[in-house]
């Protein structure tokens, strides 16, 4: 999506804004082993590698296994499975896995997995990370075919909420994009009932379904696909990451981090937007998290928001997630890394390209386009187990507007 003048003059701003941590962090130490000495010493130049058994379940809920070297890193992992996928535009996908208290992580690319993992064996989701504002400015089918797996499991574990008429819009072009045109032949009467569009899916929903899908004669699975995507884009809860907060008040609200911004909701509303050109800073203290706001057009000075977080790591990981977006859809290319010794804070930055700079290499992409199978939505029974259980469990409780999290 082109950014305005004003846009990418704001963008540069932001670049000089200081995006520190208040902490004083350090890594988790990986676990020593100690050798065994009856083990014969190995030849000279011949040195073995240990490895480590991972699973990662993918978008369309197959799974793909395999080992990889102790010592990697997650950029490593992230590689191999795109390759398998033959996934080229991959920045906006990361591996997710459950930490010790269950909640979701995204697996950094930049640090070895081995220091990150505190069980075994190494689970990740394959899951898209950053969702582009206008998924039509992807290069290939298969990019946004994954894009599409990734919304309809949103869809499905509730964390995309839609009326019934978008379902029921979205549910048809996933049935064309799957069975192509419809056939009473080949079809019959009742054929979208093994389909899975909604977390609570009725018999009206599927009739629905079915009368849009007869319309769709001669469309091909990719234009059905990037109709779904036009559609679902405008969804005001698309790629937004949703993470549990207080308020000042003691309030339960929910922080969400999207393309544009910080978002704020209280009882199923959003009550404010921060957009990233406003904030100048984000910063984590124990289980606080902070937002210093530019001072508004009548305002004279700066001011600083806080919220309470679960807990340390709760507070950690929406501070992440934040520099991450920020530095993906708004800066040219990454910030880099604090030099010298002695660095204040956290050292962590956002190693990965930016998407000006993923839009860029895709501008570059010359290969026939790729074949690939399209998954049926029966697979879809239920949303993915690793990530989706707990972040449904989570948006529960935002519509439900329950005040017993912690």
């Amino acid at each position: 999506m082109q950014e305005s003048a004003s846009d990418s003059k704001m963008a540069k701003q932001d670049q000089n804004s200081q995006y520190l941590d208040e902490n004083r962090e350090t890594d988790d130490m990986s676990e020593k082993t100690s050798p065994n000495k009856n083990l014969k010493s190995p030849q000279k130049g011949s040195k073995r590698l240990k490895t480590a058994a991972f699973k990662i379940t993918l978008l369309d809920t197959s799974e793909f296994e395999g080992e990889i070297e102790k010592h990697s890193k997650g950029q490593s992992l992230t590689d191999m499975v795109c390759e398998h996928l033959n996934l080229l535009e991959k920045d906006y996908y990361g591996l997710t896995f459950a930490d010790t208290d269950t909640q979701k992580n995204w697996l950094d690319p930049s640090k070895e997995i081995k220091k990150q993992m505190h069980n075994s064996p190494w689970h990740f989701a394959f899951s898209v990370k950053f969702y582009p504002p206008d998924p039509s400015q992807l290069t290939e089918d298969i990019t946004r075919y994954y894009l599409c797996l990734q919304l309809r499991d949103d869809m499905l574990s509730g964390r995309l909420p839609c009326s019934f008429v978008t379902h029921a819009l979205l549910g048809s072009y996933s049935v064309q994009a799957e069975l192509g045109d419809y056939d009473q032949d080949d079809h019959g009467a009742d054929y979208v009932s093994d389909f899975r569009f909604a977390p609570n899916q009725t018999r009206e929903l599927e009739e629905r379904v079915m009368e849009l899908h007869h319309n769709y004669k001669g469309m091909t699975p990719a234009e059905a696909e990037i109709n779904f995507l036009e559609n679902a884009k405008k969804l005001s809860m698309y790629g937004v990451d949703l993470h549990h907060a207080k308020d000042s008040e003691g309030i339960e609200i929910m922080l969400g981090v999207c393309a544009n911004g910080l978002l704020i909701y209280r009882d199923r509303l959003r009550i404010n937007r921060f957009a990233w050109p406003k904030i100048l800073k984000i910063s984590y203290k124990r289980s606080n998290f902070y937002i210093k706001i530019r001072p508004g057009e009548y305002e004279q000075f700066e001011s600083t928001i806080g919220f309470k977080l679960p807990n340390h790591r709760a507070a950690k990981r929406l501070w992440k997630v934040c520099i991450e977006h920020h530095t993906f859809f708004r800066l040219v290319s990454p910030e880099p890394p604090p030099k010298g010794f002695l660095v204040m804070g956290s050292k962590f930055r956002y190693s990965g390209r930016t998407q000006a700079q993923t839009r860029q290499a895709s501008a570059l992409i010359d290969r026939p386009a790729p074949h690939f199978e399209r998954s049926a939505s029966k697979r879809y029974l239920l949303s993915r187990s690793l990530d989706g259980g707990e972040t449904r469990w989570m948006f529960d409780l935002f519509m439900e507007g329950l005040t017993s999290f912690y």
